[in-house]
């Protein structure tokens, strides 16, 4: 089986496997390695390991060598020249009156290509700006826009947590949110309270779903009818984090919260533990499970 090694050329970068070759390298040595866009340097982030020949999509390739001081340098010297770079874009840009958001440079580390990360609503016809920055620079140019998640991947902040952007410190990828997360959690519906930097709804939104999902299923649902000590009581709002339902006696009126542990099968004939999707129940079945029309 094929040995391999995982690579990213930023810190919150996807992950590339390459072969080492007979380099002896170990988890946090920096490399060069050859990627789609020419020389770069690189972090190894696994240790060397073996994986079956079918899990490769494509050929390895392998990795040129460990990454030396004049490599470095000549690393930081790119990112001088990058922000050169940016500045001379960006006037050409505003030249030719383009509706694009200039994001970063980067030069690959022989400088034999420069790519310039750009957001913009619509396509963008540039081909004007390739040639004038071709002649400005001296070198292969190339344009990539992105979308609005990845401008703000790249552009870095912090969100309203107060942390950095999860997107610029630690995830490698997009995966899809939508609002269904947020009415799961039990959140308010209110688009503009979970719209991250880029406009969007925030990546956080999915790390604790599942965990509500799940819990939910011992739960007795809103408007359910429980049989406590004191006698039946309708369930007035439930505290999935705290395992906790509040529960209202509609003799009195009165309002107590109930550990969800002591409500375990208490929940009344007729009523549906489950939010809906029992046959007890009347309401509706999920979303996600009504059968397709015919």
């Amino acid at each position: 089986m094929p040995v391999v090694v995982a690579v990213t050329f930023r810190d919150s970068g996807k992950r590339y496997l390459f072969d080492p070759g007979s380099l002896e390298v170990q988890e946090g040595d920096r490399v060069v390695a050859e990627s789609a866009r020419g020389l770069e340097i690189g972090t190894v982030r696994t240790q060397p390991r073996e994986i079956p020949v079918q899990e490769l999509a494509q050929p390895l390739r392998t990795l040129v060598r460990l990454a030396t001081p004049e490599d470095h340098a000549q690393a930081e010297a790119n990112r001088i020249r990058e922000r050169e770079a940016l500045g001379i874009c960006a006037a050409k840009i505003a030249k030719h009156a383009l509706p694009m958001k200039l994001l970063r440079a980067e030069y690959t580390l022989d400088r034999a290509r420069i790519v310039f990360f750009f957001f913009s609503e619509g396509r963008v016809d540039f081909r004007e700006l390739v040639k004038d920055l071709a002649a400005a620079l001296r070198t292969r140019i190339e344009l990539h826009q992105v979308g609005a998640r990845d401008a703000a991947k790249l552009l870095g902040g912090f969100g309203r947590c107060g942390r950095e952007l999860c997107c610029a410190a630690w995830l490698t990828g997009f995966d899809p949110v939508s609002m269904k997360m947020a009415k799961d959690q039990d959140l308010a519906l209110n688009p503009t309270k979970f719209s991250g930097q880029c406009g969007k709804l925030t990546c956080c939104l999915r790390y604790e779903v599942e965990y509500y999902r799940e819990a939910r299923h011992s739960l007795p649902r809103v408007g359910a009818t429980v049989n406590t000590q004191a006698g039946p009581a309708k369930v007035v709002e439930v505290n999935v984090p705290g395992q906790f339902v509040r529960v209202e006696y509609p003799e009195t009126g009165a309002r107590v919260s109930l550990p969800a542990a002591d409500l375990a099968g208490a929940v009344a004939k007729g009523g549906c533990a489950h939010g809906g999707d029992c046959s007890q129940c009347a309401g509706p079945l999920p979303t996600d499970t009504q059968q397709a029309p015919p």
